[in-house]
């Protein structure tokens, strides 16, 4: 359920709604607007009747909220959300592209990575510090010690950093350095872990799994947003498809499904949807001419010799040519194409 406040409503009488909400236990959410200040009542519906706050002052409406996904909705927020992400936006009119190795490999390669990125014009740099491998034998990644290097390399070239937290115990090891929690597609409806994750306060990456709809990815996110973290982004990474040519089915429609009903920023993932290098820069172009809010590309100095997913990292010339090739269409499409200061 949502309380709209009146347009001149007093701080006051905003938390005489929340003290309400609360007596009944439940949790209060509010969305400030420029406008109008909305509160969301969220948890045991049988519990919640319009008439128990009609009658409150500053109240100018009550409406039930009809999705299951209650704080995603543009039902409870209209418009889009921006996130704060160090120095940059993503969400509304901002076109991010997320950049990095799949893997933390060594300093070493992970600052050639980042110079790369970062020269081209990525606002974020991604790198896997704990790695899910469909094999136990294959590498795991660096663990805590790539997380310093994360950490230390994003400071040095001015980056934000991204990388993938897969336990409920690694979480706050992982927020202590990162500064975007990313949950892979295997951990989608890791449901413990996503509250874990939205304890830690820290603005979430939240991946499609290959079997689920976009309803359940937006069901995933309730559980971060339900925490009182209100800074997520999804990201369309592909389906299961019957078609082995790619990884993975890209489900580009996914993008303005979701958008039409959710204010959280949409990010696609070319590289692991296809899995090949020469179809990743298409695909991105693709996503951004859908109204993608941003992209996450894997690039590697020397993909033939990565430790993982090698075949569908970009190289850095390919990047280059990628990122060139996005800013028109960036602004065709009315997406501020930001950069970082170089």
């Amino acid at each position: 359920m949502i309380i709209v406040m009146q347009s001149r409503a007093a701080e006051a009488q905003v938390e005489g709604v929340v003290h309400r909400i609360e007596d009944l236990g439940l949790k209060a959410h509010i969305s400030r607007g420029e406008f109008r200040t909305i509160i969301g009542a969220i948890g045991d519906e049988t519990l919640l009747k319009p008439e128990f706050f009609a009658g409150l002052a500053g109240v100018e409406t009550v409406m039930p909220i009809m999705k299951p996904y209650k704080l995603a909705s543009r039902d409870f927020h209209a418009d889009d959300t921006v996130l704060e992400i160090g120095p940059f936006k993503a969400g509304g009119p901002y076109l991010s592209v997320i950049a990095g190795p799949c893997a933390i490999e060594s300093e070493e390669q992970l600052r050639a990575s980042a110079r790369v990125v970062r020269d081209a014009g990525a606002v974020m740099l991604r790198g896997g510090a704990f790695k899910p491998r469909t094999s136990p034998y294959s590498f795991q990644g660096l663990g805590e010690e790539g997380l310093k290097i994360l950490q230390g390399v994003g400071a040095e070239v001015g980056l934000p950093t991204v990388t993938e937290v897969l336990d409920v115990r690694e979480v706050e090891l992982v927020a202590r350095y990162a500064d975007v929690l990313q949950v892979g597609a295997r951990n989608m409806q890791n449901f413990r872990l996503l509250t874990e994750v939205g304890q830690a306060g820290k603005p979430v990456l939240l991946k499609r799994n290959p079997a689920a709809t976009t309803e359940e990815l937006l069901m995933s996110a309730e559980y971060v947003l339900t925490e009182g973290n209100l800074r997520v982004m999804l990201c369309e990474r592909g389906v299961r498809g019957f078609d082995t040519a790619t990884r993975y089915m890209l489900d580009l429609a996914a993008v303005p499904v979701i958008q039409g009903v959710c204010h959280l920023p949409v990010i696609v993932d070319p590289s692991h949807a296809t899995g090949h290098r020469e179809l990743v820069p298409p695909m991105a172009l693709a996503a951004v001419a859908g109204g993608a809010h941003g992209v996450f590309v894997e690039v590697h100095p020397d993909p033939e010799k990565a430790l993982s997913d090698g075949p569908q990292q970009l190289t850095p010339d390919a990047f280059r040519r990628m990122m060139a090739e996005l800013a028109p269409i960036a602004e065709a499409v009315g997406r501020e194409l930001q950069k970082p200061n170089t």
